[in-house]
């Protein structure tokens, strides 16, 4: 594994991301693009034992337990997209994974939260962040060779 690559999943380690079961994740619903993963990078996570940022995993709630799996999947899929070497392609690749993320996040809202106006917004939020992905996804399918 390169030096680089080591580092960012130390770093993803060090910040306390956790690898658990998938409960609601926006990469059930949309993949990421092929072209935005970086050699070295495509491994399975899943398989790797990374802290919970101090937390047991007993204490935590349904609700921590998908956020944190779904903010495992978004900083993974970032920092493939963001190793990539042109910085046009890198910023459209982070910006899906990003937009991934904010759908994860409000998937679990809509599961788990009680608040209407909350959950209004979280599928605005989906809704959006959907539209986007998929013209960002045209872009990479047409741009990146």
């Amino acid at each position: 594994m390169k030096t680089f690559t080591k580092l960012a999943l130390c770093t993803a380690v060090a910040a306390g991301f956790a690898i658990l079961p998938s409960e609601v994740s926006a990469q059930k619903t949309m993949a990421y693009p092929e072209k935005c993963k970086s050699e070295g990078m495509k491994m399975d996570m899943s398989k790797m034992d990374m802290p919970s940022g101090g937390m047991p995993m007993g204490d935590m709630t349904d609700y921590q337990k998908a956020s944190m799996d779904g903010m495992k999947g978004m900083h993974m899929n970032m920092m493939q997209g963001m190793m990539k070497k042109d910085a046009d392609v890198s910023f459209v690749c982070g910006m899906i994974a990003h937009h991934m993320g904010a759908i994860s996040m409000s998937e679990v809202e809509l599961k788990y939260g009680d608040n209407d106006e909350a959950k209004q917004m979280a599928q605005k939020v989906i809704e959006a962040q959907k539209k986007e992905i998929e013209e960002m996804s045209k872009w990479v399918d047409q741009e990146v060779k």
